[in-house]
């Protein structure tokens, strides 16, 4: 009954929280832009120079530009809404020819922009004769480079509605492998989610804004770390040496030597991200992506533990209603998301190198490389989770906590323990989860906040509390996300994400593969 009534309530939240809110007023609008490199189909480090481009806005015509010698270009624009950009085909030298896409078709492309967008757009040239030998790519890339597996149009999507070009059998494959990968990526985020509900029946509100975190953190990391990056780093090995003391030794330490222990830990990462806060910049270091996301990943899972060990279970010792602790994480929530705001700022970035790509051809279906390594890692993380809770003690424990809390703790389990460890898998999926999206999607301050959303609709419809209904949620919530641009506008890919949620409360409360609860 206890479930049931959360879940009511957890989809009544994601209702209020999913509709948008009013339009932004004139002046909070501008800096928005489209702009794009067009490289040289024989050597991809070269632009070609001297491309005309024209931007219209219905048929009037806003803008101009022209590439440079690099093959960058930009156009200004008025503000937000859509725009078609008209490729001058005399202007292109003529051992090149445009290359025809979903995109790109009879030398126009489409963008919706968004306010604040500085959207970049992919215009690709093939080698003259090359161009009519090879079936046109309908590489269903967006605005932003990515396959249309990017998060709602109100973020940064990209343009995979009814008007692109192409057959429908078409549209329909590249849409269906960008719904597998914007599915994928919120079945990863949602495990962690999912399993904290079952293990304490508490839906944590700054899952989200954990997200941001680690692609934030990838973010700092892969492109330089110093300063404020090694500060931040030498805090959470603090943080994390606390943890793991608390973890191993809290029955086997008197408290008072613990306690000491644990702040020793706590203060010693201070007094070193001082230290090499006042060194600054001299201390520089940078890692691969891949680098970047394995710490990214750690700091998420510090970060998770941390919550669970010094608010949450302090909370629950307490005895503190879980209304009252739903109001605290969001609380935290908003905590976290401002921190990320003060310590990254407002702007709007991307992952160095992983932009502009070229298409895979797989068939009907052509995705940038980026986002076949995104979709063939979150599968293994899925299949390796599944592994974990199917055939590992922990996992099973994880599971037992999950489906009966008391009777775990009478059986002989730690269930403190295996609580901890739960808040730690999920921060760290939840920071790899950030770090995936943040390859085909603009990183900034409330990313995770908007993806929370969809989220909540994944755990809700595959069944609230179980590892496996996050995952077939994820995927089902993505697919029917990306398939709904087919008929209708990319805006409504969350109204329709939410609409099959409420069908399945209506359905079948429990989810997919949650099970039924007797009442009284």
């Amino acid at each position: 009954m206890r479930t049931r009534l959360v879940t009511v309530l957890l989809a009544l939240i994601t209702a209020i929280l999913v509709i948008p809110g009013p339009a932004a007023t004139a002046d909070e609008q501008g800096g928005e832009s489209l702009h794009g490199r067009i490289l040289n189909p024989q050597d991809r480090d070269q632009g070609v120079e001297g491309i005309l481009l024209t931007v219209f806005e219905g048929g009037d015509e806003i803008a101009a530009a022209e590439t440079g010698p690099d093959g960058n270009w930009e156009a200004e624009l008025p503000g937000p809404g859509e725009y078609r950009v008209v490729v001058d085909q005399e202007s292109i030298p003529s051992e090149f020819a445009l290359r025809e896409s979903v995109i790109v078709v009879d030398g126009e492309a489409t963008a919706e922009v968004e306010a604040g967008d500085q959207r970049p757009l992919i215009i690709a040239l093939d080698v003259a004769g090359a161009a009519d030998e090879d079936s046109p790519s309908p590489s269903g890339e967006g605005a932003d480079g990515s396959d249309g597996g990017d998060a709602p149009a109100d973020d940064d999507s990209v343009e995979t509605g009814a008007d692109s070009g192409g057959s429908f059998g078409d549209r329909f494959a590249q849409l269906t492998a960008s719904g597998l990968l914007y599915g994928l990526v919120i079945a990863v985020s949602a495990i962690g989610l999912s399993l904290i509900f079952g293990t304490t029946k508490m839906i944590n509100f700054a899952h989200g804004d954990m997200v941001t975190f680690g692609a934030m953190i990838a973010l700092l990391f892969s492109t330089g770390a110093a300063g404020m990056g090694n500060s931040l780093l030498a805090i959470f090995l603090g943080l994390a040496g606390a943890v793991l003391l608390g973890g191993f030794f809290e029955d086997r330490l008197p408290r008072a030597t613990l306690v000491v222990a644990q702040w020793s830990a706590i203060l010693l990462g201070i007094v070193l991200a001082t230290v090499l806060g006042v060194m600054g910049d001299s201390v520089g270091w940078q890692v691969p992506l891949w680098g970047a996301a394995v710490i990214a990943v750690l700091m998420g899972g510090v970060l998770g533990a941390g919550m669970e060990r010094y608010i949450w279970r302090p909370l629950r010792h307490r005895n503190v209603a879980l209304i009252q602790m739903f109001i605290v994480s969001i609380g935290l929530a908003l905590v976290v998301r401002h921190v990320v705001l003060v310590l990254f700022g407002a702007g709007r970035e991307r992952y160095a190198g992983y932009q502009i790509q070229d298409p895979v051809d797989l068939g009907p279906i052509a995705l940038p490389p980026r986002d076949l390594v995104v979709m063939g890692v979150a599968v293994v993380v899925l299949v390796g989770v599944a592994c974990l809770l199917q055939f590992t003690r922990i996992g099973k424990a994880m599971r037992a906590v999950s489906d009966n809390r008391d009777l775990a703790e009478s059986s002989g389990i730690d269930v403190d323990r295996v609580t901890l460890y739960v808040w730690g898998l999920g921060g760290g999926l939840a920071a790899l989860g950030g770090v995936l999206y943040g390859l085909n999607q603009i990183v900034e301050y409330e990313m995770g906040f908007r993806l929370l959303l969809l989220m909540f609709a994944a755990v809700i419809l595959g069944g609230l509390g179980t590892a496996y209904g996050a995952m077939v949620g994820g995927l089902a919530v993505g697919l029917v996300a990306m398939l709904s641009t087919l008929w209708f506008p990319t805006q409504m890919m969350q109204a329709w994400a939410l609409a099959l949620m409420i069908l399945m409360l209506l359905v079948r409360p429990q989810g997919l593969l949650g099970r039924r609860e007797r009442v009284g």
